[in-house]
């Protein structure tokens, strides 16, 4: 089983070259373009407790790369991500997509799980 999400928005080719800069690469679409494919390296599931926020779905991606290096290949191409921050789990940031919705960029440091 392959999990795919749907992020559905109001301009493909602007959330596609949003999604490309954030790292992720084009696979295949749709003749008429209205469906794009991206994939990232890989792909995990997290479920989280969080009553406030129970039945939402946020797009969040593992970063390779510093997150200095990510922001400042948003910044290049025109988004402005929110400055880095010291999470429990490691370092983080977030960035508006075209649509206005919030993907949040993690740099994960395991050996702070307990």
């Amino acid at each position: 089983m392959r999990l795919v999400p749907i992020r559905y928005c109001a301009d493909v080719a602007a959330a596609v070259r949003f999604y490309e800069v954030l790292g992720l690469d084009r696979s295949s679409a749709s003749r008429p373009g209205s469906w794009v494919e991206l994939t990232p390296a890989s792909a995990l599931l997290a479920v989280h407790k969080d009553v406030e926020r129970s039945g939402d779905c946020e797009l969040a991606v593992e970063a390779e790369e510093p997150l200095e290096a990510v922001a400042a290949r948003l910044v290049a191409a025109g988004y402005a991500p929110e400055p880095i921050v010291d999470e429990n789990f490691g370092r983080s940031m977030r960035v508006a997509d075209p649509d206005g919705a919030w993907v949040q960029v993690n740099e994960f440091e395991r050996e702070l799980y307990t």
